[in-house]
């Protein structure tokens, strides 16, 4: 009897034709928006006033100087006319050429003898006469890189990230001891933890969106920078199951996930507690520092959570402790030199979904747990202990 074949499928080559119908609707629909553009779509309607948008990036003070740093949000250029300071029309120099191009940065510099712990209303006014207004609601002589400046953010990251997610790992020993049970409770409040410090993350990227200038799209950032995130770990965690890693390994493997996950959440609390300390708002930023230290000796818990069944060494604990800990350092120094709300909106994106993609792996890890022992109400304790433990802690900084 003969044996059925099957013949490999064919080759196919791209030919002229084949590119022709690629490129013919592209160049008929450019067509079509060239036609609407020169003839208005046959409205032939103008604006009278251009719709202008100003974003507000920095505001930097020097003894006797205040330096504004604005971006042209708007669809055309536009130019600064007139700046008030508390009602007193005041003379100013910009950085740039008098007109700013659209999504361009410019510098209002202004020389102000401002008084140490007032508080300035600025209004700036376009040659279209729409006003945008600038609030200092306490003058500070804004931190500037150097030795002393440096040394301060990167202790307030130590004291924020790394040390408390040390703190969480010397938990290690004793958790060795517990039973298989209670293991599968830990990891369930690490899926809590996670699942909590992931909307806490989301709602502040939302939150953050209103100072991103509307042309960056602050939604669609967190979109590229959520769902990127989640689809890149969860592509690297199939590739090494792949390549037929042990389940020690794997496990080893996901602990540093959990890592990064709460290292770049601790990323975007650093860039919170450096934006607060930038602008001088003292005792915020030291509300801040005291809450997440209390929040964050909960996350080398979580850390160690998926390898309390086996051995690392510990140099690996270690190592796993600075992945989670150090980003509020980097967080610290980038709020507090250089605040950026669009690059504040994409870390905290980012951010969002790595821990999502870290809890959706726990979640797997979990569940092969369960098929060898029914222990639903113990996952659902876990869970809802985690998310409680932050939302305890929550109450001290929110």
């Amino acid at each position: 009897m003969a044996e059925n074949s099957v013949s490999p499928p064919k080759e196919r080559h791209i030919n002229l034709v084949t590119i022709v119908q690629v490129i013919l609707p592209l160049a008929v629909l450019g067509g079509v928006i060239w036609l609407f553009l020169t003839t208005g779509g046959g409205l032939r309607l103008t604006s009278p006033i251009p719709v202008e948008a100003l974003s507000i990036e920095r505001t930097v003070l020097k003894p006797g100087q205040i330096d504004i740093t604005v971006r042209n949000a708007g669809r055309e250029e536009l130019q600064i006319a007139q700046v008030v300071i508390n009602n007193a029309v005041w003379p100013f120099t910009i950085s740039s050429s008098p007109a700013i191009p659209r999504l361009r940065t410019a510098v209002i510099h202004l020389d102000y003898v401002w008084s140490y712990g007032e508080a300035y209303a600025i209004r700036l006014f376009t040659t279209n006469s729409i006003p945008f207004d600038v609030e200092i609601p306490v003058a500070f002589e804004t931190p500037i890189p150097n030795r002393r400046t440096f040394l301060a953010f990167t202790l307030i990251g130590l004291y924020v990230g790394v040390i408390p997610v040390y703190l969480g790992l010397f938990w290690y020993p004793a958790l060795r001891q517990l039973s298989r049970r209670a293991m599968t409770f830990l990891l369930a409040v690490t899926a809590g933890l996670l699942a909590f410090l992931g909307l806490d993350t989301l709602a502040e990227a939302l939150e953050q969106v209103a100072a991103v200038p509307g042309s960056f799209q602050g939604i669609g950032l967190i979109g590229i920078g959520a769902v990127g995130t989640f689809l890149l770990l969860d592509a690297i965690s199939r590739r090494q199951k792949a390549v037929g890693r042990s389940e020690a390994s794997q496990r080893l493997t996901l602990a540093y996930m959990i890592a990064v996950g709460i290292g770049l959440h601790n990323l975007g609390e650093g860039l919170a507690i450096g934006a607060a300390f930038n602008v001088g708002e003292i005792s915020l930023g030291a509300f801040l520092v005291v809450g997440f230290i209390l929040q964050n000796i909960t996350e080398g818990l979580g850390i160690i959570a998926p390898v309390l069944r086996d051995r690392p060494r510990v140099a690996t604990l270690a190592l796993m402790g600075l992945v989670g800990g150090a980003p509020a350092i980097i967080g610290a120094w980038i709020g507090g030199f250089s605040p950026s709300p669009t690059l504040a909106l994409l870390f905290l994106a980012i951010g969002t979904g790595a821990v999502f993609e870290v809890v959706y792996e726990i979640a797997k890890l979990i569940h092969k747990d369960i098929a060898r022992e029914a222990v639903p109400l113990t996952v659902f304790s876990g869970i809802m202990a985690g998310m409680l433990m932050l939302w305890v802690t929550g109450l001290l900084i929110k």
